[in-house]
């Protein structure tokens, strides 16, 4: 892959003035060779090698950072799914605790910003391993800074299973009773149709069809598109779809570029390159900026899905023109607290959770970082996220829900996370959901799409 000149210069020119960066390096590790019925021998065994690896995988990003002068953000690393590690184990609490207290130590000695894969894939039922999971996750994230968690709980080919969504909203709410103004529920992500090569946190897992190492990078550039698009304001739709495609087509070629040679440095497989369009709370940096950019008075108002459809779209389009190793999410994510524009939409009141809902049938990757009141039930948190997760199952894409019930507050107040997770203005939501529908339990069968055999 030849990079020209001039396609330097203009890589130059995003990350000084547009806020242009690697948003993260992911590093997935296999460790499933580690696995053993004695928990003294396994333990030991992940922590060398995550610290080995997580050290070499800082070494040279801070290498190819100096070279290229790009910042990379984030470091990280993704492991194969922790109940899948546990099988063998005790399936006691303190042997999960223990676990995530290892991979947290791990993080910190290697330097590393966080550690994903601390989950389960349970779509269709749960193993005992599964269970010991679930129910040793609110202590678990609670006593760890770095580690993440997922949990997949539905898929297009198997459908939903509702009794584990009916158990997460307790867990949720477990959670945030345990960490300041619950943001332990930050580094939780469920999903529909989780993909195995997610680089972005809190969902990134190193999939069992995946090889020993793969790195993964996320690109970013909210700021870079909206900078186009802002430079553009009389040209119609179709034209806008153009600029938007080659905008991004030069921001994945310059994420590929560093990715392999990162990964050649690392003696490691070139994974994919996620196009993600990831927000963030410095000023310009947001997708919500972008439709309105677009010509849409303010995120959430009448026009946002179409935008937001026609943004995704050119994204995705852009970015598979770029490389032929685009996978993980690749789209646009509208986290509410991490992006500023969603933030005063929320505030202002253009945006509120039906019409968040109704972007995510659009987008990537559904309702992320947004903050409901502290007394909402249990029950409603599980509903939220049923209705999430029907919308990936139905519609073969990756959803997923990170929501936030806040401690203590109530709608209207603002609720302070720090770094990169920003604030969040508390989301009125219907108190009194689905308490019986949730109660049913068992599983919502997958769509008949899902016969194509």
């Amino acid at each position: 892959m030849r990079i020209s000149v001039e396609e330097v210069f203009e890589t130059v020119q995003m990350t000084m003035d547009q806020n242009f960066d690697i948003r993260t390096v992911t590093l997935g590790i296999n460790l499933k060779d580690c696995m053993s019925r004695n928990a003294n021998e396994f333990n030991k065994a992940v922590e060398e090698r995550i610290v080995k690896m997580g050290t070499r995988l800082n070494k040279y990003a801070d290498s190819i950072e100096a070279k290229y002068g790009v910042p990379i953000t984030n470091r990280r690393i993704s492991i194969t799914p922790a109940s899948l590690l546990l099988e063998p184990l005790p399936k006691t609490i303190s042997t999960v605790v223990r676990f995530a207290k290892t991979l947290d130590r791990a993080a910190k000695k290697a330097n590393i910003d966080f550690i994903g894969g601390f989950g389960a894939m349970i779509q269709k039922g749960m193993t005992s391993s599964d269970e010991n999971m679930l129910r040793a996750l609110p202590t678990a994230l609670a006593q760890t800074n770095r580690v993440c968690s997922f949990l997949n709980l539905g898929t297009t080919l198997a459908g939903i299973n509702m009794t584990a969504v009916e158990r997460v909203g307790h867990l949720l709410k477990d959670l945030a009773s345990r960490s300041p103004n619950g943001i332990g529920c930050a580094k939780i992500v469920v999903f529909a149709n989780a993909p195995e090569d997610n680089p972005f946190m809190a969902g990134a897992h190193h999939g069992v069809g995946e090889p020993d190492y793969s790195l993964n990078v996320g690109i970013s550039g909210p700021g870079v598109v909206r900078a186009v698009v802002s430079k553009n304001p009389d040209c119609d739709l179709t034209e806008l779809s153009e600029v938007i495609k080659r905008t991004v087509f030069k921001i994945t070629r310059a994420g590929e570029l560093i990715g392999r040679e990162m990964a050649k440095l690392m003696d490691v497989d070139f994974g994919i390159i996620d196009i993600s369009l990831a927000s963030t709370t410095a000023i310009g940096d947001s997708v919500a900026e972008i439709i309105e950019a677009m010509g849409v008075t303010q995120m959430g108002r009448p026009g946002s899905t179409a935008a937001l459809a026609l943004l995704i779209d050119a994204v995705k389009k852009g970015g598979a023109m770029a490389s032929g190793n685009v996978g993980g999410l690749s789209g646009t994510f509208i986290p509410v607290s991490e992006d500023m524009g969603m933030i005063k939409a929320v505030e202002d009141g253009s945006l509120n959770i039906e019409k968040l809902e109704a972007l995510t049938s659009v987008c990537s990757v559904g309702l992320d970082m947004f903050a409901v009141p502290g007394d909402t039930p249990a029950h409603v948190l599980s509903a939220i996220i049923a209705d999430e997760l029907a919308i990936g199952m139905a519609n073969n894409k990756t959803t997923g829900v990170r929501v936030i019930p806040a401690p203590g507050k109530k709608v209207g107040d603002i609720v302070h996370f720090g770094g990169l997770l920003g604030s969040a203005t508390i989301m009125a939501i219907h108190q009194d959901a689905s308490p019986a529908f949730i109660n049913r339990k068992g599983r919502i069968p997958a769509p008949i799409k899902a016969l194509r055999n």
